[in-house]
């Protein structure tokens, strides 16, 4: 009897911490799509709907393409997909290429102050970007990229501590013989980098891109900051600020907006999740 009171007791905590367990999955699950909810709900309505109905009141129709229409035509998104195109392409592969390199010369070369080195990158990545802007807002008005998409990209492009640390985790599994093996045969060290070490980072390089690839895409501070001409220089997450203002914000026609934005993203989550997934697993883990 008492075997079976313990194992009673035992499947009786299983259940209970099972229900509590989905309870916590729901609750989460809930609270990340309501606000997807409310902002597809709220794309569709008219703006009488919009100023006569809560957030959670379902549309009177769901055909109604009027605000995305206003939302990409006034908001000049076609433009600013493009100019986010070309920033992302550019600080991608700047990004990826700096970051790998770093991580290349920090884990292969052992010199005095390569310890201090990789010191200072882990106290600047304590330090918030924010308290760092006042500097680097007047470094960037003295070389005069304000207002330029080059001297965005360069900026979105500056070191990616993250990026660095996963690279030198990923350096720290390939065998220093490739190297000296490649090197024998009259390699040089750009050559050991980019014909033997870079297709090995694969792994490292998708997660990056990843990281890399949301943060800029979502990037709206400095976007707001150091693209001004919001005309000429707008990106997908300055575009909406068309429709903001002292009297009020028209909502309607900015969740339209961004339910458009939220396409490309899903496009290509749906069909390189496998890589994505891959990509995150691989590099999440020392192997």
């Amino acid at each position: 009897m008492g075997f079976k009171g313990l194992d009673g007791v035992h499947v009786t905590r299983k259940v209970i911490w099972t229900v509590l367990k989905y309870f916590v999955l729901c609750l989460g699950a809930f609270a990340s799509l309501l606000p997807l909810y409310s902002c597809v709900v709220t794309a569709f309505k008219t703006p009488d709907e919009y100023r006569n109905t809560n957030v959670m009141t379902l549309p009177s129709s769901w055909f109604n393409f009027d605000n995305f229409k206003k939302a990409w035509q006034q908001a000049s998104m076609g433009k600013a997909f493009l100019n986010s195109l070309m920033i992302l392409v550019v600080v991608l592969i700047g990004s990826i290429l700096f970051s790998s390199m770093l991580a290349y010369v920090l884990n292969r070369f052992k010199f005095r102050g390569n310890s201090f080195i990789r010191n200072l990158f882990l106290v600047s990545s304590l330090i918030p970007g924010v308290a760092m802007q006042v500097t680097v807002y007047q470094i960037m008005y003295t070389l005069h990229l304000i207002n330029s998409l080059p001297g965005y990209m360069i900026l979105m492009m500056g070191t990616d501590v993250i990026s660095i640390y996963i690279f030198l985790q990923f350096f720290d599994n390939l065998p220093v013989s490739l190297d000296e093996s490649a090197i024998l045969d009259g390699c040089t060290y750009f050559g050991v980098y980019f014909k033997i070490l870079l297709p090995l980072l694969k792994p490292a390089v998708v997660t990056c891109m990843i990281l890399k690839g949301v943060a800029t895409y979502n990037e709206y501070y400095m976007a707001s900051l150091y693209l001004q001409d919001k005309n000429n220089l707008g990106v997908v997450s300055t575009a909406l600020l068309i429709f903001t203002g002292p009297i009020g914000s028209q909502y309607n026609y900015i969740c339209a907006g961004v339910v458009i934005t939220m396409i490309p993203a899903l496009i290509i989550f749906i069909f390189f999740q496998k890589q994505i997934y891959s990509g995150l697993t691989s590099g999440s883990v020392k192997g």
